[in-house]
């Protein structure tokens, strides 16, 4: 079973957005782009390299750069189990 979210952001995942351009398999000189996102783990990104090794062995388009960005959604201080609640007027 496949962790939710929530958990992979407790384990210090976070989302990362990667743009791929490529190369247009019939048109070399054409270039596309395809943007991917997945939860990630900073600074290896095991997903993003999985990934473009995935695509360097099965895509026909071959891969002219690809950039990515990573946000930490959460953090583990930013959870915090509440056992009540105070309100001051």
């Amino acid at each position: 079973m496949e962790p939710s979210e929530t958990e992979l952001m407790l384990k210090g995942y976070g989302l990362t957005t990667a743009e791929f351009t490529y190369h247009m398999p019939d048109h070399v000189h054409v270039l596309n782009t395809y943007v991917w996102q997945d939860y990630d783990i900073m600074p290896d990104h095991p997903k993003l390299f999985e990934f473009i090794e995935f695509w360097q062995r099965e895509i026909e388009g071959p891969l002219h750069s690809v950039r990515f960005c990573h946000r930490k959604m959460l953090s583990s201080g930013q959870w915090r189990h509440v056992k009540g609640i105070l309100t001051l007027h």
